[in-house]
């Protein structure tokens, strides 16, 4: 009798056993499933090389990776990562400090999260992640990146200024003959497309009664940018930071910078149901890039050192480059008014389809 006791008791664990493996087994594949197809959609986006209305409607829908969500992590204890832009050019002296000194981590992990940085650095490459849910905060993005996502239809907010640094916007010319947009007239010109360096030339050709149409433009990132205008084979190149101050102490000339011609805002932006779901995660970004700045004003002879050996300039470099930018976070009126001169700039140039109301891009207004 004990032996049959036994021998059931047996039987009835190993059916359990199994019919747990087999539910485990069920659940895996859904999840596989769903992450393949939030892959398949970041892919498709990758392909189409910026944001459409399309695309940021069928994120909205899917819900496969929704905006509101940080990323998973496997740490127990933790509410997962917080993915930050980390964008160190053309001098992003708050993003050097702040990830040099852990801020963000420290804040943010009071509420019980991770953080990490994301290396995208293009408006494009930048809405979009935010726009399928992976990066939560776009830490230094161009007010014309988030004005064209906008346009397109991303649910996106700015929170606060970044920084304004229009002096540090630069048109190089590999000679002295270029003096007038008229001189641009056939020349092949190189540049980031769709950045606040691309307003720069468009606003500049437009001062002489010229569009993109009467140059040549080659669309290419600043270093690249840069190569070409030093090897000769473009006439003229659109540069910024580490990159505009070398070739500037190289004898290069400087056509024009964006005084007058671009207030080149740089803002902090979320997504809007983000930014509706998380209150007290916007709450402790804000404060943290107030912090940010404090240390600044406080340990500025340290973070002079720091921005120059991250940037591989030196320290009289940044010393002298510093000055071009005005890192204060308030969102002014100025702002404001800059950001929608920039709106309409875009929209009567074919950069923008839709119209963009400032206001209501901006979280709380």
């Amino acid at each position: 009798m004990k032996k049959w006791i036994a021998w059931i008791l047996t039987a009835a664990l190993s059916v359990g056993v199994l019919a747990g493996c087999g539910g485990q087994t069920k659940d895996q594949g859904s999840l596989a499933d769903q992450g393949n197809g939030a892959a398949g959609q970041q892919e498709s986006g990758r392909e189409q090389g910026g944001e459409t209305k399309a695309q940021t409607e069928a994120q909205s829908q899917s819900g496969s990776q929704p905006e509101s969500q940080p990323k998973e992590d496997a740490k127990a204890g933790t509410k997962g990562t917080i993915m930050v832009t980390y964008v160190k050019s053309p001098l992003n002296v708050p993003s050097i400090v702040e990830k040099d000194q852990a801020i963000f981590a420290e804040a943010f992990g009071k509420l019980g999260y991770e953080v990490g940085y994301s290396d995208l650095t293009t408006g494009p490459e930048q809405t979009q992640a935010l726009a399928s849910g992976d990066i939560q905060f776009l830490y230094a993005v161009g007010a014309t990146s988030v004005i064209l996502a906008a346009s397109n239809g991303l649910d996106i907010k700015i929170i606060s200024t970044y920084s304004r640094s229009p002096k540090a916007f630069k048109l190089f010319s590999k000679d002295g003959s270029i003096q007038s947009p008229e001189d641009l007239r056939g020349k092949k010109v190189a540049g980031p497309k769709g950045t606040i360096l691309h307003e720069l030339l468009t606003a500049y050709l437009a001062s002489g009664n010229m569009t993109e149409h009467d140059i040549e433009f080659l669309s290419m990132g600043i270093p690249d940018s840069q190569a070409a205008l030093m090897g000769g084979s473009v006439d003229a190149a659109l540069l910024a930071g580490p990159a505009a101050y070398n070739t500037e102490k190289d004898g290069f000339q400087v056509v024009t910078d964006g005084e007058g011609l671009t207030e080149a805002t740089i803002v902090v932006a979320v997504g809007g149901k983000y930014a509706k779901e998380h209150p007290e995660e916007i709450e402790t970004f804000l404060a943290a890039q107030k912090q940010v700045l404090d240390y600044i004003e406080a340990n500025e002879d340290a973070v002079m050192e720091t921005a120059a050996k991250e940037t591989e300039l030196t320290v009289d470099a940044v010393k002298e480059m510093y000055p071009l930018y005005d890192f204060d976070m308030t969102i002014k009126d100025s702002d404001i008014e800059a950001m929608k001169k920039t709106e309409r700039f875009m929209k009567e140039n074919g950069m923008i389809e839709e119209d963009v109301e400032i206001e209501g891009v901006i979280l709380g207004r």
